[in-house]
């Protein structure tokens, strides 16, 4: 069974001329990716060590072993780096890593299926699911208690409660 693969963090532009990035990690503590050993390409084809990082505003700075020049750095603009699933540390209970999350079956808890659980966003107002029905247009939902009350890593699911209306979703809001 293939090895599941978290993004830890997103390569960016080059900063200055020795080589240096900014680095968009996906982590609760930013600097935890200096922590993980080789962060892998997704096909895993490289790898690359953060031999230095200091916080920015909104990224890290840094260095990855073997990336001495700006040009080499700006050809990694874009990279995202993963690591192995099992190597992130646990989750607390109500709580869970977004990877284990995309693909589970979204449903009401009549257990009427609303579709699958396509991302998870977070536009810095709080965590927001999106479920991709088998046809139509995919819905976004606050990813709170009241509205996600129930996730079952184990039955592959989660639990929707429809909220009785969601923004935007009022026709005669135009005609107003």
């Amino acid at each position: 069974m293939p090895t599941s693969q978290v993004c830890v963090a997103r390569i960016g532009a080059a900063h200055g001329v020795r080589g240096a990035v900014k680095l968009w990690t996906f982590t609760e503590d930013p600097l935890a990716v200096k922590r993980y050993g080789p962060l892998l390409t997704k096909d895993g084809a490289r790898q690359f060590e953060v031999t230095h990082a200091r916080e920015a505003k909104g990224h890290l700075v840094a260095t990855l072993k073997g990336v001495a020049t700006r040009e080499e750095a700006e050809r990694l603009n874009g990279v995202e780096l993963y690591i192995a699933r099992e190597r992130l540390p646990a989750t607390s209970e109500d709580e869970y890593y977004h990877a284990d999350l995309i693909g589970l079956a979204a449903e009401t808890a009549a257990g009427q299926p609303l579709g699958r659980v396509i991302a998870i966003h977070n536009f810095g107002a709080g965590d927001i699911i999106e479920i991709a029905p088998p046809h139509g247009a995919t819905t976004l939902l606050p990813f709170t208690n009241a509205v996600v009350p129930s996730v079952d890593l184990a039955g592959g699911r989660v639990v929707i409660e429809l909220p009785d209306e969601i923004e935007g979703d009022n026709p005669t809001d135009a005609d107003a």
